[in-house]
């Protein structure tokens, strides 16, 4: 695996997640663009860049990652293999059967922990999970990511009381973006999957 500095991961995530074509949002709205984010989370190099990242910006007073519902899980868990910090799982909403646990994992009461998560829109899930968190008795004031869209969550999250600390900004992605028709990061041409 070839070592990457930070545009080079930046150009990476954005070529294999920003797709063309015919998209419905979930505003209704037909795009014909869509950054999907499940692409850079599914590629090994690039989870495995994107935690060695991401952890130089893990507050050294860090106990436990909290991993977000559902993009935030493969983030935090390679961050953890990286940083060798223990993680929790944050549901969205407790489970009804077994454990009927909100989050699973270690207890995280007085616990130091930071939110993780994937892409950050508007900021809504991290608050809402953010309560049920401190609910539970976890300390902390920030939530890292791997991509702040730029659409108003760090400031929603801000009047919550939260610090977003995003690893990129969709601003710097769109600026880095190499123009390539294939749009296909290194090591994962169609040929070199299978072979």
């Amino acid at each position: 695996m070839k070592i990457m500095d930070r545009e080079q991961l930046g150009r990476e995530i954005y070529n294999v997640s920003h797709l063309t074509g015919e998209f419905l949002l979930r505003s209704g709205k037909i795009s014909n663009e869509y950054f999907d984010k499940y692409q850079f989370e599914a590629i090994p190099h690039l989870l495995k860049a994107i935690a060695n990242e991401m952890a130089k910006i893990i507050p050294s007073n860090c106990e436990v990652l909290a991993a977000l519902e559902m993009g935030g899980i493969p983030i935090a868990t390679a961050l953890s293999l990286e940083t060798n910090l223990p993680v929790v799982f944050v549901r969205k909403k407790a489970k009804e059967y077994g454990t009927r646990r909100f989050s699973e994992g270690i207890d995280i009461t007085n616990k130091h922990i930071v939110i993780i998560e994937d892409v950050v829109t508007s900021g809504g899930q991290i608050i809402l999970s953010a309560k049920d968190l401190r609910k539970l008795g976890a300390i902390f004031d920030r939530a890292i990511c791997v991509i702040d869209r730029e659409e108003g969550g760090s400031e929603k999250l801000s009047e919550a009381g939260l610090k977003l600390v995003p690893l990129f900004k969709m601003s710097e992605l769109k600026e880095w973006a190499l123009v390539d028709s294939n749009h296909r990061p290194l090591g994962c041409e169609p040929n070199a999957l299978t072979s």
